[in-house]
C-alpha cells in the first residue's frame, strides 16, 4: 500500500523553480533515499511534505487524503516527524525534556485535567515520561537525560533529534542528512540504528544523506534530484551505475 506520494508537486522562489513537476511514491515500510548535488531542491521538498513551505500547485497524498498546503503541525498530528539539516534542539533544556516535549502530542488527558492536575493528568505524565526515557534508552542516551541539550557531542545531538522526532510517534520518518558531521564509525552507528527502528516501529523513512555509504547500504530505493526535477529511480545498484546520475554529481558528461 501507497503510504506518501506526491504529484506533480511544483515550488518557486522569485521566479527560480526550486521542485518542478516532482512525483514520487513510498510504500508503507519502505526506506527510500533521496539524494542529489547541493542546491538540488531536497531540502525544499522535505519543506513542502511537512508543511513548512506550501507547494505553488500539485499534491501532497498522505494516507490517502491530501496534505498539501496544511500547517506543520497538523502534518505531524497526521503522522509524519522530521529531523533537520541544521540541528534544531531546545538546547537549554534536558535531554529528557527534549524528548517529553515531542511526546506530549499523544496526551491522554485533557486541557482541564491539567488545570485542576487530576489523576488522570498525574498518569499521564508518568506516562509521557517512561515513553521518554524507553526512546532515549534506544538511541543510547538515557545515561544523559539529565544534561542540557547543548552539552552534548554533536553525534549525540544528531541521535537525540531523531528520538524527539520518534517520540511523536509518527508513520513516516523524514531524516535531513542524519549523518552530516558524523566520523566513519558514528556513521556506521547510526545505519544500524535505522535499520533497527524502521524494523521494531514499522515505520516508512524517507532519507535525505550525502553519505553514499549510507544511502546505499539503508535505502532499498533511491531518488535522484538535480535542478528540482526527478532524473533517476531504481535499485541502489542501479543509481550507482547511472550515468545520469554520475554526470550530476561529477558535472560533467560521462561517455
Amino acid at each position: 500500500m501507497i503510504l506518501l506520494e506526491t504529484k506533480k508537486l511544483n515550488k518557486s522562489f522569485g521566479g527560480l523553480s526550486a521542485v518542478l513537476d516532482f512525483d514520487i511514491y513510498l510504500k508503507q515500510k519502505e526506506l527510500v533515499g533521496l539524494i542529489g548535488p547541493n542546491g538540488a531542491g531536497k531540502t525544499t521538498v522535505f519543506n513542502l511534505i511537512t508543511g513548512v513551505y506550501k507547494p505553488d500547485s500539485g499534491n501532497i497524498i498522505f494516507n490517502g487524503q491530501d496534505i498539501s498546503g496544511l500547517a506543520p503541525h497538523t502534518i505531524c498530528a497526521r503522522g509524519i516527524a522530521r529531523t533537520f539539516q541544521n540541528i534544531r534542539l531546545f538546547n537549554d533544556l534536558t535531554v529528557l525534556d527534549n524528548v517529553k516535549i515531542a511526546a506530549h502530542k499523544n496526551v491522554p488527558y485533557g486541557f482541564l485535567s491539567t488545570i485542576f492536575r487530576t489523576p488522570s493528568f498525574f498518569r499521564g505524565e508518568k506516562q509521557i515520561e517512561e515513553d521518554a526515557l524507553r526512546y532515549l534508552e534506544i538511541f543510547k542516551l538515557d545515561n544523559k537525560r539529565y544534561e542540557l541539550a547543548k552539552n552534548l557531542p554533536y553525534g549525540e545531538q544528531r541521535r537525540l533529534e531523531i528520538a524527539r522526532a520518534m517520540a511523536t510517534q509518527p508513520t513516516l520518518l523524514i531524516l535531513d542528512e542524519p549523518a552530516a558531521g558524523m566520523n566513519p564509525q558514528e556513521t556506521r552507528e547510526l545505519m544500524k540504528l535505522i535499520q533497527t527502528i524502521r524494523e521494531d516501529f514499522n515505520l516508512t523513512i524517507l532519507l535525505i544523506e550525502h553519505d553514499m555509504s549510507l544511502v546505499m547500504g539503508v535505502c532499498e530505493r533511491i531518488y535522484v534530484l538535480d535542478y528540482g526535477q526527478i532524473i533517476a529511480e531504481g535499485l541502489p545498484e542501479e543509481i550507482r551505475n547511472n550515468k545520469e546520475v554520475i554526470e550530476a554529481y561529477l558535472g560533467e558528461e560521462v561517455v
